[in-house]
């Protein structure tokens, strides 16, 4: 039966340890020049409505390296951007290749995209959720730390799709989650109610330093994340203090990691002094996306 990665919610405790097991060997067959091109012949498409720098470049190398290829297609260079229905896209793109990576805005274009493909289909990107994200931040966090089963951390600033996959990811795999947000900018309800069957480990609060005392990790995004430019000048004066800083880390515990999904505003969700300072676990961050998403495409592609 096709699988396919949507989001973090529909997964497993054991399917995403098995992506974070299988990242972390092919990440090891890479550091030592390795060969693994485990899927050759295979093509990879990646719709992209949604620009960036890190999702696609770490895509399509990573299909590269795996032996197989990427053919990328933005809004204005496919059918999908002048009107075709999702559900065509998906049946006449399952013909030509062997799996779907899709960039976009809306979470239910990736759902019906992923009801109609006969080929996997992988969430690059949506303003509901950000897995592949969030698998490469809990595949660092576990480097870095020998371990998740137990950790807290800590999410502060907008309850948006980072915040969303946060939660979903990191309480399946037995860590602690504290967002801190204002009220009127809290996560998902869909995530919020997923929350409550995990009693005492999550907790969503206005006040930053409660949420962030004893925490191994934090992490942030920006104030205003990618087609919300618009209402920048009205969320920095919601977000004001909504910061790692120094008063952040001093309540966190001594040793505690940070991490951002990137590009960093340095002085509004970070402080570029916290940030230097952190700046190889956070671009440690960046490099795993590169070698979880490889696990996800060997995964479901293999």
């Amino acid at each position: 039966m096709k699988k396919d990665l949507l989001k973090l919610l529909d997964l497993s405790k054991e399917e995403i340890l098995e992506i974070l097991d299988t990242a972390s060997y092919l990440k090891d067959l890479q550091k030592k020049g390795i060969p693994h091109p485990f899927l050759a012949g295979k093509t990879l498409v990646m719709i992209f409505t949604k620009s960036s720098t890190r999702t696609r470049v770490s895509f399509e190398t990573g299909i590269y390296q795996l032996g197989g290829n990427g053919i990328y297609l933005s809004g204005k260079d496919s059918q999908i951007g002048r009107n075709e229905p999702v559900e065509d896209t998906a049946r006449v793109l399952s013909r030509f290749c062997d799996g779907i990576m899709i960039r976009t805005f809306d979470q239910e274009e990736v759902e019906t995209l992923a009801q109609y493909a006969t080929v996997p289909v992988i969430n690059g990107l949506t303003d509901f959720c950000h897995p592949c994200q969030v698998l490469a931040d809990l595949l660092t966090i576990r480097e870095h730390k020998g371990t998740l089963e137990g950790l807290k951390l800590c999410y502060i600033g907008d309850g948006n799709n980072m915040a969303n996959s946060l939660i979903a990811g990191c309480l399946k795999v037995g860590m602690k989650v504290a967002i801190a947000c204002p009220e009127t900018y809290q996560p998902d309800p869909i995530c919020l109610e997923f929350a409550k069957e995990y009693p005492g480990m999550f907790q969503c609060t206005p006040d930053i330093l409660e949420a962030a005392k004893d925490s191994d990790v934090l992490y942030t995004d920006v104030w205003a994340s990618m087609g919300q430019e618009s209402e920048f000048n009205e969320r920095k004066l919601v977000f004001e203090g909504y910061q790692i800083n120094d008063a952040v880390m001093a309540v966190a515990h001594e040793g505690a990691m940070v991490q951002h999904c990137l590009p960093a505003h340095r002085g509004e969700e970070i402080t570029a002094e916290v940030f230097e300072a952190h700046a190889e676990e956070i671009f440690d961050e960046a490099e795993n996306r590169l070698h979880a998403q490889k696990a996800v495409m060997y995964l479901l592609m293999k």
